[in-house]
């Protein structure tokens, strides 16, 4: 796993240019973008610019309708799509209000292949060294499926929704759909993750820490600012 540091203000185009490249290689013009949210990875996609073709493969959403104000469609539509020039019909949703939901699921993992896999993901360390939603015990095999949310994710996402519940469940694209991709950038911002960052470097590969699959990734780039690094 390359590892790439860089002063605070340097993520977001640091990122943008790693992932630019990135995207410029598939032959095929309709690459496809797994673009977490969060605070670490937004100014990534701020500093990308719009992009002609491409399609969005949503990481996770919570087990709410898609008119909940906590949906992430929205917050993915508002802060990634809108900026990047992605329509609505070039987004691989994962539908957090449906009935079925391991049809959901499935429905998205057929979704994801017919796109033909996902090109370049762009991910966020989760303060238990989730990806997406993969709580911990997660296997590199773990399926998209419906997950509880663990208390340092609920108490990590209650910031970005003040007044309101986090949702205490949620659907994920599973690890294995995520250790597929063929390029991964992991973004780590703040002294906050460095102690979880320096169990993901340093620790045992394995399912108590999802992220240190990454470690074995054919193609993957940590991009953390100083304040991250142990």
């Amino acid at each position: 796993m390359e590892i790439r540091v860089v002063a605070p203000d340097e993520v977001g185009a640091a990122g943008a240019a790693v992932v630019d490249d990135a995207l410029r290689a598939p032959s095929r013009p309709d690459a496809t973008l797994m673009p977490a949210l969060g605070s670490s990875a937004l100014e990534v996609y701020a500093a990308l610019g719009r992009r002609s073709g491409l399609r969005l493969v949503q990481l996770d959403e919570y087990v709410v309708p898609a008119d909940d104000p906590r949906s992430l469609i929205g917050w993915l539509r508002r802060d990634v799509a809108a900026p990047l020039g992605v329509p609505d019909e070039r987004i691989v949703r994962l539908d957090g209000g449906a009935v079925d939901r391991q049809a959901a699921c499935l429905a998205y993992d057929a979704a994801v292949a017919r796109a033909g896999g996902i090109d370049v993901a762009v991910l966020g360390l989760g303060p238990n060294g989730h990806l997406g939603f993969n709580e911990p015990p997660a296997d590199r095999d773990a399926p998209t499926r419906v997950v509880e949310l663990a208390p340092a994710s609920l108490a990590s996402n209650a910031r970005y929704w003040p007044g309101l519940d986090v949702p205490r469940a949620a659907l994920t694209a599973g690890m294995s759909t995520i250790l597929a991709a063929r390029f991964v950038v992991l973004v780590v911002r703040g002294d906050s993750k460095r102690d979880i960052l320096r169990s993901m470097l340093d620790g045992p590969v394995g399912p108590d820490l999802p992220a240190s699959f990454l470690r074995d990734h054919p193609d993957a780039l940590l991009l953390a600012d100083r304040a991250a690094m142990p």
